[in-house]
């Protein structure tokens, strides 16, 4: 309810401050010029939409399973932790504007670079909680399942894999904040829709409430989805918040 409260306060003053303050719509749109271009922009906003939200849901759960894969991996050997975890870290040093371009002329303008630049980008936020969580795992435990002679993917299994869901819903949660901005940046370097591609347009054609309408729905899709990770980790993982 105070979140609520404070983001009604912020478009009040928004309303104003372009009402009263002189500013320039083509710059700054008013809260209530881009609540009418939702209502008479709604066929096109949706359409582009629904490709956005694929991208993030394909990359997202390409990132998902590669980072916990490579957090698995990483976990369960030295060698590979030496060798790949430097390389995860320097990974988050490119630019993406940098390579997305160079993955459009690979892959071409349709949905796989769009995908492969937010598993790209969400991939490092998933391997980090996950090994942590990993690391962390009750070393009790192990003991006792090698002492009844459990191999190491039993103890994996039974010991770390429950241990490490917390930190790859954690990772989820924060591909959810990159992901949208990922896939904006991949329309950017190339694309023929999405809320991206509609942005780009917009903005020349002097649409500037229909670019932000765009920028409103992406932000509305990426909380929606954070509060229902957030509650289904309440009610799947309860030992989280017990441990925690």
């Amino acid at each position: 309810m105070r979140a609520l409260l404070v983001v009604l306060v912020a478009f009040g003053g928004w309303e104003a401050y372009v009402g009263l303050g002189g500013v320039d719509e083509l710059l700054l749109p008013a809260p209530s010029a881009i609540a009418a271009a939702l209502v008479e922009d709604r066929g096109l906003l949706w359409s582009n939409f629904t490709v956005t939200a694929l991208e993030i849901g394909l990359g997202i759960a390409a990132a998902l399973l590669l980072g916990l894969a490579g957090a698995v991996a990483i976990h369960l050997s030295r060698p590979v932790r030496r060798t790949l975890y430097p390389l995860l870290v320097t990974s988050q040093t490119i630019p993406i504007p940098v390579i997305a371009p160079l993955l459009v002329v690979w892959f071409g303008y349709d949905l796989t670079p769009k995908i492969a630049i937010v598993a790209l980008v969400c991939f490092f936020p998933v391997v980090v909680p996950t090994l942590d969580a990993l690391d962390r795992s009750d070393n009790q435990r192990r003991k006792l399942m090698r002492s009844f002679g459990a191999s190491r993917w039993q103890t994996l299994r039974f010991v770390d894999a429950p241990a490490a869901l917390p930190g790859l819903v954690t990772g989820a949660k924060l591909s959810l904040a990159f992901g949208g901005i990922a896939a904006i940046l991949a329309e950017w370097a190339g694309s023929e829709s999405g809320l991206g591609h509609l942005v780009l347009q917009a903005l020349p054609q002097f649409e500037t409430a229909r670019a932000y309408a765009a920028v409103l729905i992406l932000a509305v899709f990426s909380v929606t989805l954070f509060g229902v990770l957030t509650l289904a980790e309440r009610r799947l993982l309860p030992w989280a918040k017990i441990a925690g």
